[in-house]
């Protein structure tokens, strides 16, 4: 490590705890990536969480002339999150949120994730302006910091437009919050330089009317190339050019502590239409059209051509309007909104006049239907990863962000087309928010050959003189300047304007220490340099595009790695492996993966569900068990051949811990069974306060004697899985009844016959083997389990209730389909809720929908039952997985205590709270502070049996 960074970090450690001060090798890579195509390696990871050490962390690093560069979720596309020096990475307490006047205005920390902050705005029918992509995974400091925009927000709701007030933290340490008058007439006292710089900066710009009417003219376009200039015409005073200055500002002007926007309404009627037309000529035509109408009615104009709807034709729904179209047909997907029927009928009118002229291939029908609304937006959304999900391994995915004036839309289009496919690019996709004349083209770009780098430069510099210079349009329409447009910003703005930008980086950060070569380089080949490998690891994961989508549901995201780090670090270690480069730094790496990536991983697979190419990491991570464990494998095997003899003793082993914490109490239990866990080099399972007694499972016996022509259409088969067997109720509970008692209780007061099947105390789904990497022995317990309900329920003619939905998972996707399988969720539902008289329970309770419950659809479905048996039902939004993951909260307690670190805040109130998952339940316990039971107690306490 170069001086003057050792001198720098022992500075740094005497104001940042050690275990927010990163310095090893796999927390700076993994850490250090975003989701652009660059790499650079920080030599530190500073994670701050006040303000105060945000200035520190800046005076230490001012005072040694040492670069910093902030970074929030690093979505960001274009390289401006990155750095090979000091990385400043939000901490876990910058994700307050503050509504204002009734919804009218919210503030924001920087950590807080722009869909959380529309969900906190919903119940007030508002949202914040910005409708990025990213939304559901980048963060409100990023929003702000790189303008970005979206689908609907367009120019007029963007964060310039829509912020009211920030808050900052310039390089030298001072601070302005523009909503504290106070804090506004110091900045003033203090820093009357930079005002009065800012102030001239900004008469020079208007007495320029050459220039000032240029800028006006660039933002009429989306435009976020170089620094908000528009800042210096559409304000005097300092304070409000220097507010709008740092939206845009990407980290080279100062740190956004907090911001505060104006909201915008979330009008609650919506439809769509996907319009087909002919040829792009024709749907450029009608996007003109639509954007000449008085107050415009639509909400959006998603432009898509032929390749990109060939892209996603195969989506179920889609077939019969995209497939067998005409190679030059083009389309558009138009949005409406409205508050009432009225407007929106209007709204609809509008556009059929609008478009009444211009020749279509289909007929123009807008939908309110949910479910065929939400497949146009997913088909749309589902375009930029349909190409990555297709590239060759090693290759990356590229997406370049223009717009064109809308009165030359068409032209630019048609010549786009034609210097892509001029430079080779004959697989690249063209799409985008065509109201704006804001286009996207993706396309794979391999990097590790020279000669594709230099096509890649050549396109570049094309497109740069295309869109920047003939046609006076903006290179970055939404995405940021970064590295990527950095050298072309001069070439698009003109000398004059782009002096002006060094000039406003010069009164900021006169060292130029904030975020250097972002925005503003003298580097002319910059876009070319520290291009990201993505070299082959797995097949599992070769398809991620780093983008950081599955970030904000990873359960060990504030523990360790997220499922993108986890990939980062594999692809690093495979690289490595490959050229025998560095072994110390390939050792390092596998031995810190070792519990970053591969222990604390809860393998639950949440994190496909908002990944672009659908990757499941979780199987990587079980994957590498399996091999690290190949020698476990007679084991589990015996495991798995005396399964019975193993619950017994597990439920034994819970009886005699249950005994000792009656007799020695919590706190003596909790610092014996440490030392214990200590001494045995954590083989030991942690004790915990939930942890239940045994459960008697001598209610199962004799359930399965009736024959099966006694069985009737009420007639159940009931699987208890090996959790409920094992684990009974806990201490906190009120109801010292088992999962086993509550559903035999339900299903009885519910009018079912219960059938049990044979020799249950030896059967399990896989899960629990197949977690730990042990394949052949999961698949063996699921066959043995499939033989067996093949027979309880008459080859199939019984439906089979599981109490456990991962279980319930697991067999559906493992068992013969002949089975009628059900989850617990469900069966309550569809046949048990029907046949119960329900007196909602009045007192306030949460809920936790399991990661196996989301991944099959099933989260609404079990808050209808909890709002079924509940007058109030809390789902607490920032957990998304528990992080017990079957054994792990006993094995790897920090996960769940991680992942469950802001529940009992979020349920605070709610006397209980439920779930459908026995091991899920004790951690959740754990962390809430109020006891978590099976949704079945639920159900059982709030019913009767009706009359029959």
């Amino acid at each position: 490590m170069q001086a003057p960074y050792p001198d720098l970090l022992e500075a740094l450690a005497e104001v940042i705890p050690s275990q927010r001060l990163s310095t090893d090798p796999l927390r700076v890579l993994a850490y250090g990536t975003d989701a652009s195509f660059y790499r650079l390696i920080p030599k530190a990871v500073v994670h701050v969480n006040t303000g105060e050490e945000v200035r520190s962390v800046l005076r230490e690093c001012r005072e040694r002339q040492v670069p910093v560069t902030f970074r929030a979720a690093g979505t960001s596309l274009s390289g401006q999150a990155v750095t090979d020096s000091i990385l400043i990475k939000l901490g876990l307490t910058w994700r307050s949120a503050d509504v204002l006047e009734d919804g009218q205005a919210i503030r924001l920390d920087p950590g807080v994730i722009g869909a959380d902050a529309n969900r906190i705005l919903a119940p007030y029918g508002r949202k914040i302006g910005p409708d990025p992509a990213s939304i559901g995974a980048c963060m409100v400091g990023g929003i702000a910091a790189n303008n970005a925009s979206g689908m609907c927000c367009g120019t007029s709701q963007n964060s310039y437009r829509t912020v009211r007030d920030i808050h900052v933290t310039l390089v030298d340490g001072t601070v302005l919050d523009t909503a504290d008058p106070n804090s506004v007439a110091r900045f003033r006292r203090d820093r009357a330089e930079l005002i009065s710089g800012l102030e001239q900066l900004g008469r020079e710009t208007r007495e320029n009317s050459e220039l000032a009417d240029r800028i006006r003219h660039k933002y009429r376009l989306k435009n976020t190339v170089g620094y908000a200039l528009n800042s210096l015409v559409d304000f005097e005073d300092g304070i409000e050019i220097l507010k709008h200055l740092m939206i845009g500002s990407e980290g080279t002007l100062g740190f956004i502590n907090s911001i505060t926007y104006d909201t915008v309404p979330d009008e609650a009627l919506k439809a769509a239409a996907l319009i087909v037309f002919p040829d792009m000529a024709a749907a450029c035509r009608a996007t003109a059209a639509l954007k000449q109408l008085q107050e415009t009615p639509v909400a959006a104009v998603e432009l898509m051509d032929r390749a990109s709807m060939r892209s996603v034709e195969n989506i179920r729904g889609l077939e019969s309007l995209l497939q067998g179209l005409p190679e030059d047909a083009a389309a558009l997907l138009v949005d409406v909104r409205a508050e009432d029927e009225t407007t929106l009928s209007g709204r609809v009118d509008a556009v059929n006049r609008a478009l009444a002229q211009i020749s279509t291939i289909n007929s123009i029908e807008f939908t309110r239907d949910a479910k065929t609304y939400a497949l146009y937006w997913n088909m749309r959304k589902g375009m930029f990863p349909a190409v990555g999900a297709v590239r060759d391994a090693g290759t990356t995915v590229l997406i370049e962000d223009v717009a064109f004036p809308m009165d030359r839309l068409e032209a630019g289009v048609g010549e786009l087309i034609a210097m892509l496919r001029r430079h080779g690019y004959d697989n690249a996709i063209l799409f985008g928010h065509a109201l704006e004349g804001n286009l996207h083209f993706v396309f794979p770009q391999g990097f590790d050959d020279p000669a594709e780098v230099a096509r890649y430069d050549g396109m570049m510099r094309d497109l740069a003189e295309l869109v920047g210079v003939k046609y006076g349009g903006s290179l970055k329409g939404e995405h940021g300047t970064g590295r990527n447009m950095a050298p072309f910003v001069e070439l698009e703005w003109g000398a004059d304007a782009y002096a002006l930008m060094w000039k406003i980086k010069e009164v900021f950060d006169p060292e130029n220490l904030l975020n250097p070569d972002v925005i503003l380089s003298r580097n002319p080949t910059l876009h070319l340099e520290n291009l990201k490998p993505l070299p082959a690891a797995d097949p599992l994961v070769d398809k991620c595009i780093e983008c950081g989508f599955c970030e904000p549901v990873c359960p060990s995201k504030d523990l360790t790695l997220t499922p993108r780090q986890r990939i980062v670090i594999r692809r690093e270690i495979a690289r490595l492996e490959r050229s025998g480069d560095d072994p110390d730094r390939l050792r390092a790496l596998w031995d810190s993966y070792a519990y970053d990536g591969i222990e604390t991983c809860a393998a639950t697979g949440l994190c496909a569900m908002p990944c672009p190419v659908d990757i499941n990491t979780g199987d990587l991570i079980r994957k590498l068990r399996a091999e690290a464990g190949a020698s476990k494998a007679g084991r589990a095997a015996f495991a798995g051949k005396h399964f019975a003899g193993m619950t017994a003793t597990a439920r034994g082993a819970l009886r005699t811990a249950n005994l000792v914490h009656r007799a020695v109490g919590t706190g003596a239990m909790g610092r014996i069974t440490g030392i214990v866990r200590r001494v045995s080099g954590h083989r030991v399972p942690q004790w915990l306060p939930s942890m239940p007694n045994a459960p008697a499972v001598g209610v199962l016996a004799g359930k399965g004697e009736s024959s099966q022509s006694e069985a009737h259409a009420g007639t159940v088969v009931y699987l208890p899985s090996c959790a409920t067997r094992m684990f009974g109720a806990s201490r906190q509970e009120p109801d010292d009844r088992s999962t086993l008692d509550l559903t035999l209780t339900v299903l009885h007061k519910a009018g079912y016959q219960v059938v049990i099947p044979e020799g249950v105390h030896g059967l399990c789904c896989g899960m629990a083997f197949e977690s730990k990497g042990q394949f052949a022995e999961a698949d063996r317990k699921a066959d043995e389990l499939n033989t067996a309900l093949l027979k309880a329920s008459d080859q199939g003619r019984l439906p089979i209730l599981c109490d456990t939905s991962p279980c319930a998972m697991r067999m559906g996707n493992t068992l013969s389909e002949k089975l009628d399988l059900h989850e617990p969720v469900v069966f309550i539902h569809d046949h048990v809720l029907p046949r119960l008289e329900i007196t909602p329970k009045q007192e306030p309770i949460a809920v936790h929908v399991t990661c196996s419950s989301s991944k099959m659809g099933l989260g609404q479905t079990f808050v209808a039952v909890a709002r079924a048996c509940a007058k109030e039902v809390r789902l607490p939004p920032d957990i998304q997985c528990c992080g017990f993951a079957g054994d792990k909260g006993f094995q790897t307690p920090a996960l769940n205590q991680s992942a469950l670190r802001t529940l009992e805040q979020q349920v605070r109130g709610c006397v209980a709270g439920y779930s459908n998952s026995r091991t899920c339940e004790i951690g959740l316990t754990a962390s809430s502070g109020i006891p978590y039971r099976s949704i079945l107690a639920l159900v059982d306490e709030v019913s009767s049996d009706p009359p029959r």
